[in-house]
């Protein structure tokens, strides 16, 4: 009955309502005549109002934070104003320009800290059109951006990013999985079947480490979603959310510490009297630094040299992973600095396939429009251990190879 889906609906139930109040006495017949003649009418914000996204997510965690109050009460977030309006300016810029001609409906960013407070959130396209929160609420595969979870169980259990693996057909019980530009490369290291996002690799570093150890390791990171722990785990084919996928990026951005995403910083009452404050900052050390160290250097190649490479931001040390699903129903890019973790989904509310968007297409282009601004006038900072890290070795004629049969 919101007046905003089903207007006709909205008004025939004011009616009784106000029918309903005259008849207990609130009002007076004199006031319903005047209230009938002026029914609810949409009133279309000059922006897509994405910070309502950010709202409702607020008023959805109060009642865990504050328990029931009847009193009017102030609540103070994390969202940074300037950076939520870069945020959906870059969403929505890109849709409008780019959504049709590549049937793209809907997307979702979400930026935060390395420690977890959200400074932007936009849940959707246009919030006057939509109120549902896909940035919070919807849960979609993240293809190859779940990768990352794969090579740091390896890295665990003493794979180094220089470790030489196969790249050729696999096949696990009848499953043959293909890399996305159906060529194989034989010898590679980790590092570069990581920046590739090369397919057959990650299966066969899943299969090594067992799927179970990939889920417990997602898991420990901060993916909160049931994850199947099957070989195809590897792909991203278990359902997460944006802000889930972001959080679990943010140790990599802060040196290996478990983070809660978390908008609300302190609720008070009118008068001043605190209810709720927020405390601490991290949740203990789930990475160690060494690895940390190393997955960054690993992902930082995605940006220099891998499928992100359309990424743009100058004289900022950055890294994150690209993903595509099935079909191209999703898109992702979560990428991060040591001051930003962003993450950028786009797809369709009806899992339709996109017109062939890719991670490293669209979610990069919209990253790249709201990471440049959001880092203008900040102190650039080196990833955690990036600058103690070994090189990756990432050899030109590999990557001549891909690119040029692309």
């Amino acid at each position: 009955l919101a007046p905003t889906r089903n207007p006709e609906g909205a008004a025939q139930r004011a009616q009784v309502v106000l029918a309903a109040m005259r008849d207990a006495g609130f009002v007076s017949a004199d006031m319903v005549k005047v209230a009938a003649a002026h029914p609810a009418k949409v009133v279309k914000t000059i922006n897509g109002g994405s910070a309502n996204y950010a709202a409702d997510w607020v008023m959805d965690i109060l009642d865990d934070l504050v328990g029931r109050y009847d009193d009017d009460i102030v609540v103070e977030t994390t969202i940074a104003p300037a950076l939520q309006a870069a945020a959906e300016k870059a969403l929505t810029e890109e849709l409008d320009q780019k959504g049709q001609k590549f049937l793209v409906g809907q997307g979702a960013l979400v930026a935060m800290t390395p420690e977890g407070a959200v400074r932007a959130l936009v849940g959707g396209r246009n919030y006057a059109e939509s109120q549902f929160n896909r940035a919070v609420s919807a849960k979609r595969q993240p293809g190859s951006a779940f990768k990352p979870f794969v090579y740091l169980t390896a890295l665990e259990r003493g794979l180094t990013p220089q470790t030489v693996r196969e790249d050729r057909p696999v096949n696990v019980r009848g499953w043959q999985p293909e890399n996305y530009t159906r060529e194989y490369f034989g010898q590679v290291t980790l590092t570069q079947a990581l920046a590739m996002s090369l397919n057959t690799v990650a299966v066969r570093l899943a299969l090594e480490v067992t799927p179970k150890a990939v889920v417990q390791t997602a898991h420990r990171l901060g993916i909160a979603s049931k994850l199947e722990p099957n070989a195809s785990i590897a792909l991203g084919t278990s359902e997460v959310s944006v802000l889930e996928m972001v959080g679990a990026f943010a140790p990599f951005a802060n040196g290996g510490i478990a983070i809660a995403p978390h908008v609300v910083q302190r609720v008070r009452t009118a008068r001043g009297r605190t209810l709720y404050q927020r405390g601490g900052s991290g949740l203990g050390r789930v990475i160690d630094a060494r690895y940390v160290a190393m997955m960054n250097a690993m992902m930082q190649e995605t940006l220099l040299t891998g499928t992100a490479r359309k990424a743009e931001l100058p004289n900022w040390p950055a890294a994150g992973k690209t993903g595509t699903s099935q079909d191209f129903r999703d898109a992702w890019f979560v990428g991060y600095t040591s001051r930003l973790v962003t993450g950028v989904w786009l797809g369709n509310d009806d899992g339709s396939p996109m017109k062939k968007v890719t991670g490293g297409g669209l979610p990069v282009d919209i990253w790249t429009r709201f990471m440049r601004p959001a880092h203008q006038g900040v102190p650039v900072a080196a990833l955690p251990g990036r600058q103690d890290a070994a090189s990756d070795g990432l050899d030109t004629w590999f990557i001549d190879r891909l690119f040029s049969r692309r």
